[in-house]
């Protein structure tokens, strides 16, 4: 390890941006995170369990956040984004702007104080399916475990009880945005995803109809910390569905939107179709695909669910969804590609499987890099010493993603060892 060199700035702190920071870290380097929202976890954090081991995101966040806090080498930056990138490898520097938080963390607030504020905002964490207080804590695990506050949800009146009933130093609702320059040896791209928009695909009712929801938001429905405290319902009514249909590549492998596979969403589909089973042992499911792809030793688990006597796949694209308005219902019309048949069925909820845009598309990095056509950055970068990892740089799950981020991170030291 060079003693003169510079940290490594990572980009992006979800699993790929934890991952990285880590595993630099722990062999001896400096690290910046930084990170646009008010906590680290990006979109793993959003999901009720992995695959195929069915556990709680909770518990690796649990043990990357630890190694993160115990850790001097590295510093951490949330709501804060990358403005500007220049130099060289081992020489670059990054502007990077940071938004108020206006909880300085110094005094606690109480919860009691929280719940007495009358102003409210969409709960950005649960994809705005409910509401928090202007004052809140992202979710139950958030860290840095600091509430974070919404000046421009807060009113007046709330504005005084805070002042009145916090302690002094507590929240500070002048507090202004910051902008630093920072010096590195070299960065690692680790921005994540987004769900494609499903309400693009007019063909399947996203949208229009309440009982059309994605894939993301069953997540947060099965989910303790959701909307519905982990009961999966119908939306338009609050009912426990019983005839459950997903429809796969909703979006995918479609030259009119992605053209690609998003590589994780037959599995993701899987995994909640699972999750109904589990609730209701009488729903039924009925899993519309073009192909079921399950790589390596996540086969078994597509096995499990072909035994599953109330599981039912149907190899055909959905066509398209109208809506019963007497009941909600939803009508699929769809070909059988097996059996030739025309199918006109009908569910009571719809889940659509929406693919991995990278977050590149709408945020590109304020440096010249090459994208491939789909926004994913190609290849390493062709940037000495700025490199790319997980959902940045092609569509991967979580143990792909972890692997893809250790690899960014023996990169970025190999950068910064360079002339040992």
């Amino acid at each position: 390890m060079k003693a003169d060199a510079k940290p490594i700035l990572v980009i992006g702190g979800g699993i790929a941006g934890m991952t990285t920071a880590v595993e630099a870290a722990e062999v001896g380097y400096r690290v910046i995170l930084v990170e646009k929202e008010a906590y680290l976890g990006g979109r793993v954090m959003r999901t009720f369990r992995y695959f195929p081991k069915m556990c709680p995101p909770t518990c690796g966040f649990e043990i990357n956040t630890r190694r993160i806090r115990q850790n001097p080498r590295i510093t951490v930056h949330t709501l804060a984004t990358v403005e500007r990138i220049t130099g060289v490898a081992g020489a670059f520097r990054a502007r990077v702007r940071i938004q108020p938080r206006y909880v300085t963390g110094r005094q606690p607030v109480d919860q009691a104080v929280i719940e007495r504020l009358s102003s409210e905002r969409p709960n950005d964490f649960n994809l705005g399916l409910d509401k928090t207080k202007a004052l809140y804590l992202p979710h139950d695990m958030a860290y840095p475990a600091v509430a974070v506050l919404d000046r421009d949800a807060l009113s007046e009146a709330d504005a005084a009880l805070l002042k009145e009933a916090c302690p002094a130093g507590a929240i500070d609702l002048d507090m202004p945005e910051e902008e630093i320059e920072i010096d590195v040896g070299a960065v690692v791209v680790a921005t994540g995803w987004r769900p494609y928009d499903a309400a693009l695909i007019d063909n399947l009712g996203f949208g229009r109809f309440p009982n059309v929801i994605t894939n993301v938001m069953m997540e947060r429905y099965a989910s303790p910390g959701g909307p519905t405290g982990g009961r999966i319902i119908r939306p338009s009514d609050g009912k426990k569905p019983e005839n459950i249909a997903f429809v796969q590549c909703a979006g995918s492998r479609d030259e009119n939107h992605l053209p690609y596979c998003s590589a994780v969403c037959c599995m993701a589909s899987l995994k909640q179709a699972r999750y109904i089973r589990e609730q209701n042992e009488t729903a039924r499911v009925t899993v519309f695909y073009i192909d079921i792809r399950t790589l390596g030793r996540l086969e078994k688990f597509y096995y499990d669910m072909l035994e599953d006597e109330g599981v039912t796949f149907i190899k055909g694209k959905v066509a398209e969804i109208g809506e019963d308005t007497g009941s909600g219902d939803l009508v699929l019309d769809v070909e059988d590609t097996i059996s030739r048949e025309n199918l006109h069925r009908n569910f009571d909820l719809v889940v659509l499987a929406t693919g991995i845009v990278p977050n590149t598309v709408d945020a590109p990095i304020p440096i010249e890099l090459k994208y491939d056509e789909y926004g994913f950055i190609d290849g390493t970068t062709e940037i000495d010493g700025i490199y790319a990892a997980g959902c940045a740089r092609y569509p991967c799950d979580v143990s792909r993603t972890t692997k893809d981020a250790t690899g960014a991170a023996l990169k970025a030291i190999q950068c910064l060892n360079r002339g040992d």
